[in-house]
């Protein structure tokens, strides 16, 4: 990966696992659910590893091959969503250094926007529950766009919008599918690695691998004043 911008032209963010805790509580939830059917809470957290960063579709694809058979799965998965948006009426947690990454961005007035695979309507929920709405342009949203991460699409709709290049911005990922899309849209990419196998090592993309945001910030010439 090429070095830094001075001042990139826009910021990307992924939501859930980077900005939101969202990726955890969706795990309880899975456990919770998966517990009362008879598979045991490691099996059921190492399965859901291999899902984050997917689509809505590809996460049902997956639950049909790992529920049990005579499972119906598609209430199983009505239920699992469910628990989940009930478990989230009682408060999102914001990510560690969130908050003040976006702050300081601000401060640069450099566009930013979220990058993510939720529907629309579920961001755009999510990030006003939690207060961040306002850091962002734009919600480039997992059915606005032709086609999901690990494919660029949804990084250069996203570039678009904000009339920019994606090979001029940064962005910000937990996952390896969300990386593969910054990476391949051209973006320069921090990894601040969430939820995942314990076995499986992280992707060679080219990526900067950071353990939070804030230190991803510390990185980035425009920010280094608000993270000293």
């Amino acid at each position: 990966m090429t070095e830094i911008l001075s001042r990139p032209a826009a910021f990307f963010f992924d939501m859930d696992g980077l900005l939101l805790d969202t990726e955890r509580m969706f795990m309880q939830a899975f456990v919770t659910l998966t517990s009362e059917i008879g598979i045991a809470e490691e099996c059921a957290e190492a399965f859901f590893a291999t899902l984050v960063g997917s689509s809505s579709a590809h996460t049902t694809a997956r639950l049909v091959e790992f529920l049990p058979e005579g499972i119906d799965f598609a209430a199983f998965d009505q239920a699992w969503r469910g628990l989940h948006r009930e478990n989230a009426r009682a408060g999102l947690p914001v990510k560690a250094h969130a908050r003040e990454i976006l702050t300081a961005i601000r401060a640069t007035q450099i566009p930013v926007a979220v990058v993510t695979s939720t529907h629309a309507e579920t961001a755009h929920h999510h990030l006003d529950q939690a207060g961040l709405l306002p850091f962002f342009e734009t919600v480039c949203a997992g059915d606005e766009v032709a086609a999901n991460k690990p494919d660029p699409a949804p990084y250069l709709e996203a570039a678009r919008r904000l009339g920019v290049t994606a090979s001029d911005c940064v962005a910000f990922e937990d996952s390896d599918m969300g990386t593969t899309a910054a990476v391949r849209a051209g973006c320069y990419t921090f990894q601040v690695p969430d939820l995942r196998p314990a076995d499986q090592p992280l992707p060679n993309l080219g990526q900067v691998i950071v353990p939070n945001l804030g230190d991803a910030a510390r990185r980035i010439s425009v920010l280094q004043h608000a993270f000293a």
